[in-house]
């Protein structure tokens, strides 16, 4: 049983490595792929040839986000994160190593989502210093369901 109560915020994905993350009501997670309509689904995602758990899909905390525009000024548009979920009200780094359901689906974190350098390129540089050790998390898709803007995330 969760101690916090959280939420998903909004969903995002890219048909195509460095394609602009579009906004979705929701996303059909599939084991070993990620969320459907998603670059990493559909194997064209920049590290698509080097498939691993941790890409299949990755969530980030709106409290991250919030936290970059009130430390370094700079607001980020929900999907400008290049992240698939936005959370709110879960600490995504205690998740490393544990499964949790969303929606109908269950994943396991994998490890922190660092910002990199095209983060950076693509908004600002301060986002990817804004983000260190809070720019989300990679998670694998244990068993596969559907994920809807508004569904709780519960640690299991």
């Amino acid at each position: 049983m969760s101690i916090w109560k959280a939420a998903v915020v909004s969903i995002h994905v890219a048909p195509a490595a460095a394609a602009p993350m579009q906004p979705v009501p929701e996303a059909r997670a599939v084991p070993g792929r990620g969320l459907e309509g998603d670059r990493y689904h559909a194997g064209t995602g920049t590290y698509s040839k080097r498939p691993e758990p941790a890409r299949e899909v990755t969530l980030v905390e709106e409290e991250a986000v919030l936290a970059v525009a009130r430390d370094y000024g700079y607001t980020l548009a929900p999907g400008a994160t290049r992240r698939n979920i936005l959370t709110r009200g879960v600490p995504l780094n205690h998740l490393v190593g544990r499964e949790f359901q969303v929606g109908g689906a269950r994943l396991r974190g994998i490890r922190l989502c660092e910002p990199c350098g095209h983060l950076a390129s693509l908004t600002d540089p301060s986002v990817q210093k804004g983000l260190v050790h809070r720019g989300g998390l990679r998670a694998q898709v244990v068993a596969g369901g559907l994920i809807r803007v508004g569904d709780d995330l519960e640690r299991l």
